[in-house]
């Protein structure tokens, strides 16, 4: 049985994601404090030999503070398994990812993956996406004025991202600007259609929209641990 607090939900999360890690094999990390837990555990698992690529700084630290062997993204074609958080993943398997801003590093990770696993607590996992939060462009910054256009057009309400730590717009790890664009759910017929739209936009490298690109969802509940899979749920 599962306490309430939410660390330990979440600890517990990580202890099931370590289950499926096979021994030898190259995973992907994201970050997030689960993906935390999930080190420490690797790190504490004897006779584990893994290595992994990351597309967080601060993952990466983390990893090699903790002793483990991480690969240069670049040099790698291939993923036998990848981890990572989302602020929201619905029953499609569409996720919804504002929060860091690396997504376009993130989603070359889960493409080159078998299995692209997002670990999320159960208020992330919902029947449909709701676009609470908004969907995040990284854009060139030659683009800004015409992916706003165009992303108004398709009913999105733009704001450049800014931080409270740096003057001016936020740039992305890649040396791009992140475009905030928010949408009202119930404008919203197609999810699929709304990123595919966004995606073909000139100046836009990436959405923080998900779709087709999770493979598997573990939703840890205080009452235990759900697989999913499209359509599919299993204790």
């Amino acid at each position: 049985m599962f306490t309430t607090n939410t660390e330990d939900i979440k600890r517990a999360c990580a202890q099931k994601a370590l289950d499926i890690i096979q021994n030898h094999s190259i995973i992907g990390l994201g970050g997030g404090s689960t993906i935390s837990h999930l080190i420490q555990f690797i790190k504490e698992k004897p006779n584990f030999d893994i290595s992994i690529v990351t597309p967080s700084a601060q993952t990466k630290q983390l990893c090699l503070s903790n002793g483990l062997n991480v690969l240069h993204t670049e040099f790698v074609d291939h993923v036998d398994l990848a981890f990572d958080g989302c602020d929201q993943v619905d029953e499609q398997l569409n996720a919804l990812k504002s929060g860091g801003g690396i997504h376009t590093k993130e989603k070359l990770i889960a493409s080159m993956a078998d299995d692209y696993v997002l670990l999320v607590d159960e208020s992330k996992f919902v029947p449909r996406l709701t676009f609470e939060k908004p969907v995040v462009l990284e854009i060139i910054e030659e683009a800004t004025a015409y992916v706003t256009r165009v992303a108004e057009q398709l009913g999105g309400k733009v704001q450049m991202r800014r931080s409270a730590a740096k003057d001016g717009f936020t740039v992305s790890d890649n040396g791009h600007l992140l475009m905030d664009v928010f949408f009202d759910q119930t404008q919203i017929e197609s999810i699929k259609q709304l990123d595919s739209q966004l995606r073909s936009i000139s100046g836009v490298l990436d959405t923080s929209l998900f779709v087709d690109v999770a493979t598997k969802v573990l939703v840890a509940t205080e009452n235990g641990m759900k697989w999913y899979s499209a359509d599919k749920a299993e204790n």
